[in-house]
């Protein structure tokens, strides 16, 4: 039988990732801190069914307390979720938790790996945020990454790791850069939560900026996908944009929500957030010819999908 680790298991994408990785007969060790940067009761709902699956193990722990050489012994992949997530929230003091559990985490865990004869595959996940202000819109993984954020810093810092132990010991990494990721189970700090929220509430939803910036945004499916072929494919050493395909307006994706909601949402704009990037689109075009991955999820579909959630997460 298989065996997985993922990192981050109770978060948003991590819980998905396990229930997709038990979907298709592994036996999972899912890990996490459940620390308190949102709050822990939801990431313990989002793994509340897997109670009672003999195949889910969960621990309860910090990357950096773990003992990963005996974590690690007859595994056959690492999905490396786990992160400190969060732009705006890594400025000033919040930084030294940025550093401890996005790249000296990562590399614990990297150093446990290069001693691991089973291991067959490391998917680091990574983000769009490496670009920062990209030069070139749809991105390349070619282009030069230059983050605007101490976010963006700490996981590029995490992701050069990756390539030196790949090189050095050759660990067998793969390293996926997600575009905005939504649908259920979102952190309460991202914006569709945040929007989605404030229509059941009759609130108002903050807008950094002036509403006109775009994004390339990824239903939490078509990220799931591009892990489980990220494991597969002949990909070592290799990085992938994973997009949704289609570059929006957040004002245009506003009317969106509007309709899916049947009321308008008061929109309170505000001065631009410092570390958000202006624009950001992925070129899929290397994930689609190696991995063979291809977004499914439309914009108003995945919307719609999160809205059901939302409605029951807070009834």
């Amino acid at each position: 039988m298989t065996t997985s680790i993922v990192t981050g298991a109770a978060g948003f994408i991590g819980s998905h990732l396990v229930d997709a990785l038990l979907a298709r007969g592994d036996r999972v060790i899912g890990i996490d801190q459940f620390n308190d940067y949102y709050d822990p009761t939801q990431k313990r709902r989002n793994i509340a069914h897997l109670a009672t699956n003999d195949k889910f193990e969960l621990i309860e722990g910090t990357i950096q307390d773990l003992d990963w050489v005996s974590l690690l012994k007859d595994v056959d992949y690492v999905y490396h979720q786990a992160a400190q997530a969060g732009v705006r929230a890594s400025w000033g003091e919040g930084f030294k938790d940025y550093t401890a559990r996005n790249i000296t985490a990562t590399q614990l865990i990297l150093e446990a790996a290069k001693v691991t004869p089973t291991l067959k595959r490391l998917v680091y996940a990574s983000t769009s945020s490496v670009y920062g202000e990209a030069e070139t819109i749809p991105t390349s993984e070619k282009l030069c990454q230059k983050p605007v954020s101490p976010y963006g810093i700490t996981k590029l810092a995490a992701e050069q790791m990756c390539w030196l132990y790949h090189r050095n010991f050759d660990v067998p990494v793969t390293a996926l850069r997600y575009f905005t990721v939504y649908g259920p189970r979102q952190r309460p700090d991202m914006a569709f939560h945040k929007f989605f929220k404030a229509a059941l509430e009759d609130g108002s939803i903050p807008i950094y900026g002036d509403g006109l910036q775009t994004r390339d945004f990824t239903f939490v499916s078509d990220a799931i996908a591009a892990n489980l072929q990220a494991a597969e494919a002949g990909a070592i050493g290799e990085m992938f944009n994973i997009g949704g395909g289609s570059r929006v307006v957040l004002n245009e994706v506003l009317d969106t929500i509007d309709a899916i909601v049947d009321k308008p949402i008061k929109r309170d704009y505000q001065g631009r957030a410092m570390g958000d990037a202006r624009h950001t689109a992925a070129d899929v075009s290397k994930a689609k010819e190696i991995l063979g991955y291809q977004p499914k999820v439309s914009l108003k579909e995945g919307l719609t999908k999160e809205w059901n959630w939302i409605q029951q997460f807070y009834s």
